[in-house]
């Protein structure tokens, strides 16, 4: 499976990359995340509880199914004031 993960806001700068392909057998966003994390380092800040998230850029949550051609996004939560 190919998917493309695309980061927003603090993510993009923690990682350095606006977006990036992913290859591997994933059955849900939050098994993209742990792939992710898995890599260590900078990708540590994906950790977050209240990450957001969407697929095919529909907001989801992390245990939304997805299949190959695919693009999901992480991004920090946002606040308002």
């Amino acid at each position: 499976m190919s998917i493309e993960v695309m980061y927003f806001a603090r993510y993009r700068e923690a990682l350095g990359v606006e977006s990036e392909k992913l290859e591997g057998e994933f059955a849900t966003l939050d098994d993209v995340r742990n792939a992710l994390l898995a890599k260590g380092g900078k990708y540590e800040v994906l950790n977050e509880q209240n990450l957001m998230c969407a697929r095919n850029e529909e907001l989801c949550k992390l245990d939304e199914a997805v299949v190959d051609g695919d693009v999901v996004a992480f991004f920090p939560p946002v606040t308002g004031g």
